[in-house]
């Protein structure tokens, strides 16, 4: 039986409420008052847990996110792990599905520059922002690289970079086209996936 939100911990209470609002209003509009005020906290309250909106952002996007933690296992990952061209088809799927869900929340952020620089020095304060999936799959393949799995010439930072930058563009042409616009994720992976493999492997 779920706990009731008055007996719940405030860091939870404040997550939950962040998390409805960041999806229902996007990021741009979601201050901590208001979060604050959603979770029956003080603002003050809010800055005990957390060290400001962007932390709190960054705990929805990773736990409140279900490809989220998949991804980051598989990003996780090293040689001797099964064969790779499958495990980038399923990095390949998380991905999209991550980038998918996160961009409407962040999507209203590109409209105000002056709040688009606050959210990146606040990320940045925490060791935190969008470089980080794209720096650990990086690693699994420079991991991959140096156990012979992949081409001797493989570079393992373009390679990220092109697989997640095609999972990011099916994520943008997805809402901003509609779901008849892409091609479905069960499809759209393990093709990805091959497609790389064939340049790499």
């Amino acid at each position: 039986m779920p706990t009731p939100k008055s007996t719940r911990p405030a860091s939870e209470r404040l997550l939950d409420a962040a998390e409805t609002l960041m999806r229902t209003i996007g990021l741009a509009n979601t201050t901590t008052k208001a979060i604050a005020r959603e979770a029956g906290c003080s603002e003050a309250a809010l800055y005990k847990h957390y060290a400001n909106k962007e932390e709190l952002f960054v705990r929805v996007l990773m736990e409140r996110t279900p490809n989220a933690g998949p991804l980051m296992a598989a990003l996780d990952g090293g040689p001797g792990e099964g064969p790779l061209q499958e495990a980038l088809a399923g990095i390949a799927r998380h991905a999209s599905l991550f980038y998918a869900e996160a961009m409407p929340m962040a999507a209203s952020l590109f409209a105000e520059p002056a709040l688009l620089t606050r959210h990146r020095e606040g990320v940045q304060e925490i060791g935190q922002g969008p470089h980080v999936v794209r720096d650990a799959l990086e690693g699994r393949l420079r991991r991959e690289l140096d156990a012979g799995r992949l081409r001797a010439d493989a570079d393992p930072r373009a390679a990220a970079a092109l697989l997640l930058g095609a999972c990011f563009q099916r994520a943008f042409f997805l809402h901003f086209s509609g779901p008849e616009a892409v091609q479905p994720v069960e499809e759209f992976a393990p093709a990805l996936a091959r497609t790389l493999w064939a340049a790499i492997g």
